[in-house]
């Protein structure tokens, strides 16, 4: 019976791998069309019935191209980095809370915590193990950036641990079961996605890439499968906020075919950000991040912690 619940574990986990890699497959494809229809031009549709295999020939394509790599790098963090970046990315989707492969435990918030906050270490390896100004560049701005915007996410789910008394994504599901915590924190919701945007190095945010000035960022010197693996581990990511997200303020049933519906309405508005908005001055991001967010998300924390004694001693 335990042999049978240890292959149960190992079965599921590599169906949601799975499922997990072909949405990102056609999250890029959705990107590409979108932001095609944006700057009124057509997408992809070349590749059989309107480009949809697109996607598969991309990563084909970039998994059959020949690896090089920069002499003077340091070749082995080089080449571990884009591999630890997608195993993490991949990894935070364990806490997401199915019964199907029974990963959903107690204390999913902090395990989310750990793996977002070792995000940051692969960005920075990628970007300094290729040995080229460009790349450390586009990663110590990365670092910075993650490292700013971690403290006001930090200090949000902790008003929600305040909220819902536990560490559990489940705990989302019971709370929510009347009406979904957006009605009551709308701009909680506001801030939680920008700063979304922020963790995932994306449009108004994407310093670590700014191909106007770093020609592409910390990844500047990866080719075939290394940038294949950090594009695929950046897009993982976006699914995993937008998951997130619906788990916290939009209901949070994951049994339910309408929560999936939510998630990929909410990866639309990463793609509809990054086709509208231009990117932020960098002394602007860090002003969001320590005189806006910092203070919005601490006098929010206090409101929570405030109101949770004064029913518990009250009511």
């Amino acid at each position: 019976m335990f042999m049978v619940e240890n292959y149960m574990y190992i079965i599921g986990s590599l169906l949601l791998i799975i499922f997990i890699l072909v949405s990102v497959a056609f999250l890029t494809l959705l990107e590409r069309k979108v932001l095609g229809y944006i700057q009124i031009r057509k997408g992809p549709n070349k590749v059989s019935i309107m480009g949809i295999p697109q996607p598969f020939c991309d990563a084909i394509k970039l998994f059959t191209k020949e690896q090089i790599y920069p002499l003077l790098s340091n070749y082995v963090s080089y080449y571990f980095s884009p591999i630890f970046s997608l195993f993490l990315s991949l990894l935070v989707w364990m806490c997401m809370p199915i019964f199907m492969n029974l990963f959903s435990f107690n204390l999913g918030l902090l395990f989310f915590l750990c793996c977002t906050s070792l995000t940051v270490y692969t960005v920075m390896i990628a970007g300094w193990s290729s040995n080229s100004n460009y790349a450390l560049l586009g990663s110590l701005r990365a670092v910075a950036q993650t490292i700013s915007y971690e403290v006001s996410l930090a200090l949000i789910l902790l008003s929600f641990i305040f909220l819902i008394l536990g560490f559990n994504f489940l705990l989302f599901i019971k709370f929510q079961f009347y009406f979904w915590f957006l009605f009551i924190m709308f701009p909680f919701s506001l801030v939680w996605f920008s700063i979304c945007l922020a963790e995932t190095n994306r449009t108004p945010f994407d310093f670590a890439e700014g191909e106007s000035e770093l020609v592409s960022g910390f990844n500047v010197e990866y080719s075939s499968g290394g940038f294949a693996l950090i594009f695929l581990a950046e897009y993982a990511s976006i699914l995993f906020m937008s998951m997130l997200f619906c788990m916290m303020f939009l209901g949070g049933d994951t049994f339910n075919f309408i929560f999936y519906i939510k998630l990929m309405l909410i990866s639309f508005l990463f793609i509809w950000v990054r086709g509208t908005l231009p990117r932020f001055r960098y002394d602007k991001l860090m002003n969001l991040a320590w005189k806006s967010f910092l203070p919005f998300s601490l006098n929010f924390l206090m409101f929570f912690i405030g109101s949770k004694i004064f029913l518990m001693n009250y009511i």
